[in-house]
């Protein structure tokens, strides 16, 4: 079975990576040192969305994030000016705690960013971090979506940047703003799914967490999330990959979600309407 055999026609991946070649470079090397993991998945823009054709995908969310100051407003320049050159590729933008937050996001939204990433261990900025108000407000003026990585795995138990609290905080303070937890809150994905079931503005995404393939790398089981979690939360749970920065293969992101007793409208939802619902704001026609 592939992505393809999908009930959608057009494929949406809500969690796909896309940065220059230093960066990559440094990302894998820091993640085989950390935890071990190898990548053999190409980097390049035109084989990375070559691949997600191969799999059904027709749109993709590509997620950049900031892991020092000062060198924000250049990766959101080079990303968004990649994504001009794309027909897939929907550019969201990003910035470091210590930069001209407002400056920075502003222009990326102007530039025609379609939300926020953070990835908030690396970048050491959590959802509650009062260093990031600004970007908040702004994504609340200009209705954008905000993507936080705010749960503990892969290897962040002991991060100060992550977890429930920090994310519920956020919540409190931006109920209008739309927040997507990554990795379906793992490790602590029961409270992030509660939460999500308390604020119609929560949304998940699958990467990692749901793969086939992730007791390899991480300890959880993706049968812990169980099939009533995208019944009752269908339209604010996203598939997403973490493409390419994975170290098992793209079919494993979606093979057991694939395998779940869903109905239809929950694997459009899933696979689809989710991720268009987080971008607009609006239920899908």
């Amino acid at each position: 079975m592939t992505l393809a055999d999908a009930p959608v026609p057009a494929v949406i991946d809500a969690h796909v990576h896309l940065l220059p070649g230093r960066l990559t470079r440094a990302i894998r090397d820091a993640l085989h040192g950390e935890m071990g993991w190898t990548f053999e998945h190409p980097t390049s823009r035109d084989d990375i969305e070559a691949h997600l054709r191969s799999h059904g995908v027709k749109r993709y969310f590509v997620l950049p994030y900031a892991h020092e100051a000062g060198m924000a407003a250049d990766l959101n320049r080079w990303l968004l000016d990649r994504a001009a050159e794309s027909e897939m590729c929907v550019p969201f933008a990003t910035v470091h705690g210590d930069d001209d937050v407002a400056a920075v996001v502003r222009t990326a939204f102007e530039a025609g960013a379609r939300g926020l990433k953070f990835q908030c261990p690396v970048q050491e900025c959590g959802p509650a971090d009062p260093r990031l108000d600004p970007a908040f407000e702004l994504a609340a003026a200009y209705d954008r979506p905000i993507v936080f990585h705010a749960g503990t795995a892969p290897m962040f138990e002991d991060s100060p940047y992550v977890g429930i609290d920090q994310f519920r905080e956020f919540v409190a303070s931006y109920p209008d703003v739309r927040a997507c937890c990554a990795h379906m809150g793992t490790f602590e994905h029961e409270a992030f799914v509660e939460t999500a079931r308390e604020h119609e503005s929560v949304f998940l995404d699958t990467c990692f967490a749901m793969s086939t393939a992730v007791g390899e790398s991480m300890d959880f089981d993706p049968a812990a999330v169980d099939d009533a979690v995208f019944e009752d939360l269908a339209g604010r749970v996203m598939f997403g990959s973490d493409y390419p920065n994975i170290p098992h293969s793209y079919r494993s992101e979606y093979e057991g979600l694939l395998a779940r007793d869903l109905s239809e409208a929950a694997f459009e939802a899933l696979f689809r309407g989710a991720a268009e619902r987080f971008l607009s704001g609006q239920d899908p026609a």
